[in-house]
């Protein structure tokens, strides 16, 4: 495995550095920017708006930090997994706006996809030690 190398290790902890720093600053931005949001999860029809952004605000924000620590790999990378797939559906629905708005929200719909995908790296990989992580796990 590419982790029994000094070098692939720490390669591996840049990447979870890189991928799980980006989504807990995403997250910290669902509470800086909450009610704009809010807003923006309403006229997409999300129930709760505000209540959802939130707590996805909190899942981004406790996945990545997970990640970076590697924390409870198989929860944080799951949970971001899932996330991501259905919000990308749900939020980023570029066949059904205007054409004007067709490209945000493809370009949207595409990070999420592209951030899953990485998730189900590093889920694959969740059932491992992680070099240079706490080792908290619950599997």
């Amino acid at each position: 495995m590419v982790f029994d190398t000094a070098a692939g290790g720490i390669l591996f902890l840049l990447a979870r550095v890189l991928f799980g720093g980006v989504l807990a600053f995403m997250g910290l931005n669902h509470f800086q920017n909450g009610e704009t949001m809010a807003g923006y999860a309403e006229a997409k029809g999300l129930p709760a708006p505000e209540l959802a952004v939130y707590a996805s605000g909190g899942l981004l924000v406790f996945s990545g930090l997970s990640i970076v620590l590697g924390a409870f790999p198989v929860l944080a990378a799951g949970a971001l997994a899932t996330f991501l797939l259905v919000s990308a559906v749900t939020m980023h629905d570029f066949w059904a706006v205007p054409e004007d708005q067709q490209q945000d929200e493809l370009t949207g719909f595409l990070k999420n996809v592209a951030m899953a995908g990485g998730a189900l790296v590093l889920l694959s990989a969740a059932g491992t030690a992680w070099p240079y992580s706490v080792g908290l796990a619950l599997f």
